[in-house]
Order: structure tokens, then C-alpha cells, then sequence
């Protein structure tokens, strides 16, 4: 009844020497910049802070509430910064005690995660983008609007979606090749 369990509490014991005696099934390769390892931080540090920058650029204005691509880009900027926080923390805490996050089910929920704000980032930041460049090239109205906060938050949106990219794409591929 109080047996511990490997998963909550690692122990140091040599693996079997006998292939017969493995377990069965394949294990995932820690690759950089998965969950739980230093560059998997790295990301997810990186993601945070260009998302942090984009959401003080764009709430630096004060009218950025009368466009609904601006105000779906401040939604999806603060779900991306609490996505990434929330990742980075886990990271933190799998670093310090040691453990890989090599389990299919928590490598899928990161995958599924990572594509939902990775969709929603990208669609507020191309439709940002597009009010910004009706803005300042088609209207030709840059003088009355702050037109260089908006384009450094699509920016730093752009190149958030950029760095989560690899994260998504190293979870999809671990989930695929633990498959085989």
C-alpha cells in the first residue's frame, strides 16, 4: 500500500542487462529543446519574453480597443505569455528534480497546447498585420495613429510564432516517432 512508485519517486537501479528482460515498447529521445530540457526552456523563455514585449508594445497605445484584429492580438498575446509561463515553469521544475518528460500523454497535451497558440498567434498577427498595413500604407495615416507601436508588437508576435514553431514541431515528431 505505501510502495513507491517510480514515476513519483525516481530510483537509482541499473536497467537489465538481458534484452529479454526490458520493458516492452520504445523510448522517446530527449532532443533539444523538448519539454524538460535546458533548450526546451530556452524556447519557452524566449516565446515568453517576445510575447511580453508585443503585449507592451500594443497596450502601450490607447486606442488599439477600437480594432478587433489589436484587441485579438492582445488575447492571444497574454494566452501565449500564460501558455509559455506555464511551460517553462514545468520545465523548471523537471530540470531541478531531474526528470524527463519522455510520457506520450504529457508530450501530446504540449503538442496540442502549443498548436492551439501557435494557430491563435499567427492569425492575430497576420490580421494585425493587415490593419497595420491598411494604416500606414493604404490610409496613410501614420500621423495620427501609433503606427510603430503596432508594427513592433506584429513583429515580436511574428517572431514568437517563430520560436514556438520548433517546439511543436520536436513534440510532433516525438508523438510520432514513439509510434513505431
Amino acid at each position: 500500500m505505501f510502495a513507491s512508485r517510480p514515476v513519483v519517486h525516481p530510483l537509482e537501479v541499473a536497467a537489465p542487462a538481458d534484452p529479454a528482460q526490458q520493458p516492452p515498447g520504445v523510448l522517446m529521445k530527449d532532443l533539444p529543446g523538448m519539454p524538460g530540457t535546458p533548450g526546451g526552456l530556452g524556447l519557452r523563455v524566449l516565446q515568453l519574453l517576445l510575447a511580453a514585449i508585443s503585449l507592451a508594445a500594443m497596450s502601450s497605445t490607447v486606442d488599439f480597443a477600437s480594432v478587433t484584429a489589436f484587441s485579438y492580438l492582445i488575447a492571444t498575446t497574454i494566452l501565449q505569455c500564460l501558455w509559455s509561463l506555464t511551460v517553462a515553469i514545468v520545465d523548471i521544475y523537471a530540470l531541478l528534480v531531474k526528470r524527463c518528460l519522455r510520457n506520450r500523454r504529457t508530450v501530446a497535451l504540449f503538442a496540442i497546447g502549443d498548436g492551439i497558440t501557435w494557430a491563435g498567434s499567427f492569425s492575430g498577427a497576420c490580421m494585425a498585420a493587415g490593419v497595420t498595413t491598411l494604416i500606414d500604407t493604404d490610409l496613410d495615416m501614420c500621423y495620427e495613429n501609433h503606427c510603430a507601436n503596432f508594427q513592433t508588437a506584429v513583429a515580436m508576435e511574428f517572431m514568437c510564432c517563430f520560436s514556438l514553431l520548433p517546439s511543436l514541431l520536436l513534440n510532433l515528431y516525438s508523438i510520432a516517432s514513439s509510434r513505431g
